[in-house]
């Protein structure tokens, strides 16, 4: 890779730029409607009691996921044999007429609509994400394909704190569900309109040669087999998926974190997710540099190390905390960073983001490079699919350990780094190549 070009230097190319931007707005419409809905749920705009809160959001959030199950295998196949930036562009038609319908819910307040409207989100979802990264090296080069993985997941989680914020905040405020809608009328068009100037990216086999399965459970098998055809894949394949897992854990618990166990006010829930993103938005950024541009698997097991690591630190200075019985809610944020352990809480979920990032972009690039280009998409599929159900899992463990037998946030914490030292170890037991370039990389970073 020629180390003179910046780290941005993909955002002045046609093939990349119009991309980013499309799959940027997209993942940004998605959070700014489905924290809406949920900020309208919780702050009793439908209902009341707690039990219907509790269940309205779970559903939300099973609504939202559920697509990626049904849909996923079909996206693949149909993303292996048409043209990926022809879909795109027909993906983000409807997304248009999507967000139609969920303004009007919005501003009928009309919860069943809005529900409707995000399981169809999810549903576009499910089609975008197999084409999303499968477009990504059919146009872009081995030597840039870190690069332009960096930047779209730099770019997936800022647009994640962006509609998480933003949605939130807008849309509880004068006119607020008649402004939101409005809002996601304009990026679902804008990200529409930069569709229309990817550049083609015909498929890699003829139209004839296989015959489409709508039967999603055929095809979830079929695409299996194609993933397992590669061992470096199928092992790639469960660690993003752990990834997910581990990342959905602590999105989920910050809330509850943030007020229950330090005491803080609601506004510190936003520092400290924006803290958590902005780390795996500048590791995913760092990798590209830390690499030199290559695929480097060895950055994998760093990754690894650094999301235990600061996660047992985040376990000890939140003890600080519960030995000052605050008051829940009551600490300011501006309190909270000048208390002793307030940057360290900081700090520890920057670092957590940060070596996230380390972690999942190889992840992803060497799912890429490692997969035949006619099956890619469908491979990816499965990666989806992988995904969806660790982060359910990922919800059931947090519920059964929280709930059932009665942890604290801060040892749920603890027991994911320990979790994921063990997991990662039998990945990189099973498949070498992760530890035998972490040495080489370590002997030779630059």
């Amino acid at each position: 890779m020629n180390n003179n070009r910046g780290q941005f230097f993909l955002f002045s190319k046609r093939r990349f730029l119009p991309f980013f931007v499309t799959q940027f707005l997209g993942a940004l419409n998605d959070n700014l409607f489905k924290n809406a809905l949920l900020v309208l749920v919780v702050s009793s705009a439908f209902v009341t009691a707690e039990g219907n809160i509790n269940f309205i959001t779970n559903l939300a959030a099973g609504l939202f996921i559920l697509p990626f199950f049904l849909f996923s295998t079909i996206a693949g196949h149909l993303a292996d044999r048409f043209d990926k930036a022809y879909l795109i562009r027909r993906i983000k038609f409807a997304e248009i007429i999507l967000m139609l319908i969920g303004c009007l819910a919005l501003w009928q307040a009309n919860l069943n609509w809005m529900l409707a409207v995000l399981f169809l989100l999810g549903v576009q979802s499910a089609f975008f994400g197999p084409i999303k990264y499968a477009i990504i090296p059919q146009h872009i080069g081995n030597d840039e394909l870190l690069a332009a993985n960096g930047q779209v997941g730099m770019g997936t989680f800022v647009s994640i704190l962006l509609g998480t914020l933003i949605g939130g905040w807008l849309v509880i405020g004068p006119q607020g569900p008649m402004k939101l809608g409005a809002l996601v009328i304009l990026v679902a068009i804008a990200g529409w309109i930069s569709s229309c100037k990817i550049p083609r990216a015909p498929p890699e086999i003829a139209a004839s040669d296989e015959q489409i399965s709508f039967n999603p459970f055929r095809e979830t098998a079929y695409n299996f087999q194609l993933a397992k055809q590669n061992k470096t894949v199928l092992f790639c394949i469960f660690s993003s998926s752990w990834f997910w897992l581990y990342g959905a854990c602590f999105l989920t618990q910050v809330p509850n974190f943030s007020v229950v166990i330090l005491g803080g006010d609601p506004r510190l829930i936003s520092i400290l997710l924006g803290s958590f993103i902005i780390g795996v938005a500048i590791g995913s950024l760092c990798c590209n540099w830390l690499s030199r541009g290559r695929v480097e698997p060895g950055l994998v097991p760093l990754g690894t190390l650094g999301l235990s690591l600061f996660a047992v630190d985040l376990f000890f200075s939140s003890t600080y905390f519960a030995s000052q019985n605050i008051v829940a809610g009551s600490l300011l944020p501006s309190e909270f960073l000048l208390m002793p352990s307030g940057l360290r809480i900081l700090a520890d979920l920057l670092f957590i983001g940060l070596f996230g990032g380390l972690f999942i972009v190889p992840i992803y690039s060497m799912i890429q490079a490692n997969t035949q280009a006619e099956s890619r998409a469908r491979v990816l599929s499965i990666n989806n699919i992988f995904n969806a159900f660790f982060m359910v899992s990922g919800n059931v463990m947090g519920m059964f350990f929280l709930s059932v037998l009665g942890w604290s946030i801060p040892e749920f914490f603890a027991l994911l780094a320990l979790f994921n030292l063990l997991f990662m170890s039998l990945v990189f037991y099973l498949e070498p190549v992760f530890l035998s370039r972490f040495k080489d990389w370590v002997k030779s970073p630059t």
